[in-house]
């Protein structure tokens, strides 16, 4: 599927190219020890600049999704799930990600779900399939 790729910057660079690596990297707050997406330089939590990124298990749930099956363009691949994946790490640390190799009638909330990640030029996309 085709996608616009984020803009890399000293704050999401970690995220974005941790799967080289295959490391999910969220953003930590040492000071109040939360994680947070998206990621950033300050923790909107408690204010704090003592955050870096930590990897993370890149297991979680789904928390909500829907199913594309709108082709939007002709070289989309419908249909496809969009879904809130929650982290195992933390309860409300979610981000929104595509759930791959699975029909997506077998999709729903509460599959466990493992990250796995997709090179598109510097960039490395957390994508999800079933646990």
């Amino acid at each position: 599927m085709p996608r616009k790729l984020p803009a890399l910057n000293d704050d999401n660079c970690a995220f974005w190219q941790g799967g080289k690596s295959n490391a999910l990297l969220i953003h930590y707050c040492h000071s109040c020890t939360q994680f947070f997406h998206p990621p950033g330089s300050v923790c909107p939590n408690c204010v704090s600049k003592d955050v870096y990124p930590r990897r993370v298990s890149g297991r979680g749930k789904i928390a909500s999704f829907t199913i594309n099956r709108q082709p939007w363009t002709p070289e989309l691949n419908e249909p496809f799930v969009i879904a809130i994946v929650e982290l195992e790490e933390q309860p409300g640390l979610r981000f929104v990600t595509n759930i791959e190799d699975v029909d997506v009638d077998e999709v729903f909330i509460g599959m466990p779900v493992r990250v796995r990640f997709r090179q598109e030029d510097d960039v490395w996309l957390p994508l999800f399939t079933k646990e």
